[in-house]
Parts: structure tokens; sequence; C-alpha cells
């Protein structure tokens, strides 16, 4: 394995995580912000596990993050460039620390204990407090780990040849006409590897745009590193915002609604607009997307059912341009977002379901589908084709494929990267459950999960792409472009 000695080892910006993070920070700040949260960790590759020496090492580590705090630069940085912060929340960053020997847990159960640093265990991680104070975990703790592994299970790789991987990859993409975004943080081999690759795809970037292609790399979900390289931090809202919600109210039928509506509240029409639809299966969401969207004018009868028991304000209502509260029509969740992720399920199958829905809807204009699960070249190509022939404006979100694509050097196989999650477990005592549109990424408690479908009606899903197991590869696979030569 090869070393860059020149970087600091593990987290040392707070701002090295995805936007999603702090978007949700900023919106359990104003709403949420004495909820007490756990979250658990969950290996789906459970045959891959650490060595003792690798747990140590993650130990260190993740004492190491009590260390880390915003600085001045990164202040301005977020002022300047992500105004859809408001000033409490930026107040708030600047005395920000995370306090891991309080909030972590973390434990390690040998499965044979000989004192050798190489013996391997399964990884416990549990954090708790409140959810204000440990949502910024979630990220650099699977980045961590991550690095763990490859830097003391799986040594048998080098950095060579990454940058020019990236380059190549994200030259395809552009000059087919693929807009994306880096979404690699989570399952990084490392900070170095998502550091070289995003330099690859800044300058495939580059040279695309001097060849006039249509496609674009449209920024990274990273926020330290669109600081550093001058892109533009992408993402909205994440799975654990309709979790969370739904976890506090208990109230499921209404949950995607009121998750919705707050996260207009806090932010505007407009504004971080993509709307995830799969939480609880995306059939229950768009029951909620097509509802209207309360305004002072105009009510609607069951206003008060997603509104949030304790809640330290009520949402306001979606404002106009000039910032001034908008009442000229009703309009529906649908109209005012700009359009939906995908993370679940058959692509292909969601392009068709949501054209069908906002046809039914009479929403005629172009929207925007993000794609961002599992996802690489050909997957992007096909698509892209299929929703632009549906009328859709699709754009990507690339991690993995981008950020831990790996061989070893030894047989030229496959280096499988981890397939780790961190989850919301549960809020306010109850537990918080995520669904999605595949039965491999049913995640949280089992009988709370049964009681929910049976609640909401939920049809049973199972992709055939979707076994998390192999998610990204299997070891005598062949490595992605193993080839390929450093430009």
């Amino acid at each position: 394995m090869a070393n860059n000695t020149a970087l600091p080892d593990g987290i040392f910006s707070l701002l090295d995580t995805d936007l999603y993070k702090l978007t949700m920070q900023c919106a359990i700040l104003k709403y949420l912000p004495d909820v007490h949260v756990t979250y658990a960790f969950t290996n789906r590759t459970p045959h891959m596990r650490l060595s003792r020496a690798a747990f140590q090492w993650l130990q260190e580590q993740i004492s190491k993050l009590a260390n880390v705090s915003l600085t001045t630069a990164e202040l301005d940085y977020l002022k300047n460039t992500c105004t859809y912060f408001n000033k409490d929340y930026l107040q708030f960053l600047t005395t920000f620390r995370l306090h891991p020997s309080k909030q972590i847990h973390a434990s390690f159960a040998l499965l044979n204990d000989t004192g050798s640093p190489d013996d391997v265990g399964d990884l416990s991680l549990d954090i708790s407090g409140r959810w204000l104070d440990t949502i910024l975990y979630e990220i650099p703790l699977l980045a961590l780990t991550s690095e763990a592994y490859f830097k003391f299970c799986d040594r048998d790789w080098t950095y060579r040849h990454q940058q020019g991987r990236a380059y190549i990859k994200g030259r395809r993409l552009i000059e087919h006409g693929c807009i994306f975004s880096e979404f690699g943080s989570r399952r990084r081999r490392d900070y170095h590897t998502q550091d070289l690759v995003i330099q690859g795809l800044k300058q495939a970037a580059a040279d695309s745009e001097a060849q006039g292609w249509q496609g674009k790399l449209s920024g990274t979900s990273n926020v330290h590193f669109a600081m550093k390289y001058g892109l533009t931090p992408v993402g909205t809202v994440a799975h654990e915002w309709f979790m969370g919600i739904a976890s506090i109210t208990n109230d499921y039928v209404h949950a995607n609604e009121t998750a919705l509506r707050y996260w207009v509240g806090c932010f505007g029409e407009g504004v971080l607009g993509i709307a995830l639809t799969d939480t609880f299966g995306t059939p229950t969401f768009l029951k909620a997307f097509k509802r209207t969207m309360p305004t002072p004018a105009n009510s609607m009868a069951d206003d008060k059912k997603t509104l949030i028991p304790g809640a330290a304000t009520p949402p306001l209502p979606p404002m106009d341009a000039n910032g001034t509260t908008d009442t000229s029509e009703e309009r529906s969740y649908a109209q005012i977002f700009q359009g939906v992720r995908q993370d679940s399920g058959s692509p292909t199958e969601f392009i068709k379901m949501m054209r069908d829905f906002y046809d039914s809807q009479g929403i005629h204009e172009k929207k925007t589908i993000v794609f961002s699960d599992s996802l690489n070249i050909e997957l992007c190509l096909e698509y892209m084709h299929a929703a632009e022939e549906a009328g859709f404006a699709p754009t990507f979100g690339v991690g993995t494929f981008l950020t831990n694509d790996f061989h070893h050097e030894s047989n030229g196989q496959k280096s499988v990267p981890l397939n780790i999650v961190i989850k919301l477990s549960s809020a306010n005592g109850h537990a918080a459950i995520k669904i999605s549109d595949n039965i491999g990424k049913n995640t949280g408690d089992s009988e709370t999960v049964h009681k929910v479908k049976e609640t909401l009606g939920y049809v049973e899903k199972q992709w055939a792409n979707g076994d998390e197991a192999t998610r990204w590869g299997k070891e005598d696979d062949e490595a992605t472009m193993a080839n390929v030569q450093e430009e």
C-alpha cells in the first residue's frame, strides 16, 4: 500500500463531510434542537472484518475528532457559498464541537483471540446524544472505518493510476453528455484517494469544456473538497430527516408530508429542492408529494397533522423571490420541488413511475431526477437516456465507483470496497426505520419495519441488482480499467 505522509492522518476538517449533513443540522437547530437520538453501524459485507490493529487505529482517530472545529476560512466560505445557511446556524457552527468520548461507544468482538494485531473481529459503533450534536458523525466514521480496513487488512493496492482513472471516467461521462457530481466521501478508500479523484475529475472537466462537450462535472457532495478545489457543494437532504421526523411524531402516514413542509419552511421555495422519495417507499411518498403546501391564505383541513409536537417554531410558508410570503396560488410539493432523487430499487421503473405521477398531476415542466444508487459509467448513460426520453433532466451522484475502485497488485483482481452504513436507529426513544424501494435496504427494528409496512400498505419489492453484500463486486472480479495509465 502506498502512503502519503504529506497529508494529516484521519479527519482534520469539520467540512470533510457531505453537504446534506450540514443542511439537516441547520434545520434541526431551527426546529428540533433538543431531540435525543441514537445511530447504529451496519456492515453489509460482514465477511470483511477489521483487525485488532485496525480497530485500535480507528479508536485513536475517533478520539481526535474532539479536536476538529470550524476555521475562520471555512466560516467565510460557508457565508459566501452556502447562502441558504441562516445566521443562527453559522454562529452555532463557530462554537460547535464533537465529544466522541461521551457520544460514541466503539467495541470490537474478536473471532479468535491469539493476541496478534492481525486477529479479526466484528466492529460495533453506537452513537447517542442530541440530534443536533451527533448528526455530523456519520460521514467521518464511515470514511475512517473504510480507511482502517484498507490501511491494515487489505494492503495489496497502491494509489497508482487513481488520478488517471478518475480522469478517464469523468471524460467519458462528460463526452456522452452526462451531468454528474462526486459523491464518494462515505466509502472512500481514504482522504488521499478522494483528493486524487477530484483532481482527475477537474482536469477531465477542463479538457472536456475545451472540446465543447455538453456534459458537466457539477460539483462534489464533500464541502471540504468543494472549498479546496473551487467546486460547487452539492446535496439536499438524506433519509435521516424523514426517518427522524417519523420517529419523533410516530406518524408514518403523514411523515413524508411533515418532513417536506418543515424543509421548505427552513430553506424556502426553490432552494435545496430535490426531494428524496424512498424512505418509506416511493408510492407512499407520492401521496404526500401531491398534497398542497399550507399557506396563511388557505390552510389545509388537516394542517395540524403535519406539525411536529414540541418543535421550537412552526414551519413558515414558502417565500417568493423577494423573500415575502407567496399566497398567490395553491401549489403542491411536487410543483414546489425542482425534482426528486432515486436511491433504491429499479431506476427504470422509477423513471416510469415519476413520469406517470407528474402527468397525473398536470405538471409538464421539465423536472430533475438525481440518480445516486451504486452507479458506474454504463449505468449513468443507460439511465440518462431513459430519463431524457421520458422528459426529465437527469443528473448523477457517483460515489464508490470513483473513490474506492482498486485492484490487488498481486493478481489484478478487484479490491472490493466495504459496504457500510450508519443509520438513525431511534429518536426521542422511538425506533427509527427505513424501508426504501428494495428489501435489501430495509434498516432498523424489524418489528417496527413490519408494523409500518402494514400501516402504509407497503408492497414488498426486491430489485434483481440489489444484493448489498456484492453491490461493489466480488474479489474474483477484474478491477475497473485496471490497465489505465496515469495521465
